[in-house]
């Protein structure tokens, strides 16, 4: 489908707000224009709306031209664009993998969309036939992790393409955690397929999620769309100036993911010795889905104990199954001998 086709009437027909910084282009030296208070430098005048500097650094890094991406508050924000720009409340329907990221399925129910979730296989693996088999001429949206949360482990490359290939609707790809797997991201493929977003974070490998900002790399029409939709000065200065200096330390961010996977084996080695864990799941991520007992009982002694991980028995597939985030070796340590005691 076209983007005419896929974009709600009422947004194709959208007059945005117009920012006081909007209106022009260049340098200026004398800001008379939006009612801002002249003292407190530099943080008394509103952000760049686009955030042009900080996206020409980005997208260098990423290999896109900078019209190809969109920042928003954190991943989350783009995520709920994708529901206010192409999915009409209580007529279209989104489709997904289950399990997966949460925020899809809540986005969804804010926006009075119906939410289509799609079991993977036993062992997390995507079967493109099902999902296809949830859409019909209503699903707007086809929503996939890899790699995925909380499973861990990247999806079939191939599947992802029959899904590409098979469904005429956007198809969003979340690679939050995509430093930490061994295959190539998907950005590659925004060439050949229009109807591609993809979802990626600093957050993660970056080390910055209380900095909230997340990107979303389409195609300029979208990323259009985006920008039209979204508030004005959804990402503040504050932000912008701090990731215009990390970016600077693309090493640092490298030193740091390599560190994570090192130590990520590391755990799932010594979680192999661990008489209370009964299986771990394929990671390509910086966490790891075990499997337990009694998981509500062990999460709730490790609790005690000041060690907090994230409890998925009640997610479709991952009965019995807790979430481990790879920590430092001293904050592993801590969650090994903390298990032990639980036993």
């Amino acid at each position: 489908m076209t983007l005419n086709e896929l974009v709600r009437t009422n947004i194709q027909k959208l007059k945005p707000y117009s920012s006081a910084r909007d209106e022009y282009q260049g340098e200026a030296s004398v800001f008379l224009d939006a009612n801002e208070n002249p003292l407190n430098q530099p943080y008394n005048r509103y952000p760049d709306p686009l955030q042009r500097d900080l996206k020409d650094k980005v997208a260098a890094i990423k290999g896109v031209h900078p019209d190809q991406l969109f920042f928003g508050n954190g991943s989350d924000e783009p995520i709920d664009l994708v529901y206010r720009v192409f999915c009409e409340p209580r007529v279209d329907n989104v489709v997904a993998i289950d399990p997966t990221y949460g925020m899809y399925r809540v986005c969804a129910d804010i926006n009075n969309v119906e939410y289509r979730g799609v079991l993977l296989g036993e062992d997390f693996t995507l079967h493109a036939d099902n999902l296809l088999k949830a859409v019909d001429a209503h699903t707007k949206v086809i929503f996939l992790c890899s790699p995925n949360n909380p499973t861990g482990n990247d999806l079939s490359m191939e599947e992802v393409k029959r899904v590409l290939e098979g469904f005429g609707g956007i198809t969003v790809i979340d690679e939050a955690y995509i430093d930490f797997s061994d295959r190539e991201s998907y950005l590659d493929w925004l060439a050949k397929y229009p109807n591609l977003i993809i979802l990626q974070t600093f957050s993660k490998a970056w080390g910055m999620a209380s900095v909230r900002l997340g990107m979303a790399f389409a195609q300029p029409e979208i990323v259009r769309y985006f920008n039209k939709v979204k508030y004005p000065y959804n990402i503040n200065t504050l932000t912008q100036r701090f990731v215009m200096e990390a970016v600077d330390h693309l090493e640092r961010k490298n030193e740091w993911v390599d560190m994570l996977v090192k130590q990520r084996a590391v755990l799932v080695e010594k979680l192999g010795t661990c008489s209370l864990i009964k299986a771990i799941y394929p990671s390509d991520a910086n966490f790891v889905l075990v499997k337990v007992d009694h998981p509500n009982a062990v999460y709730d002694c490790l609790v005690k104990q000041g060690v907090i991980v994230r409890n998925r028995h009640a997610v479709s597939l991952c009965a019995g199954c807790l979430r481990i985030t790879v920590g430092t070796p001293a904050e592993n340590g801590a969650l090994l001998k903390a298990l032990n005691q639980c036993c």
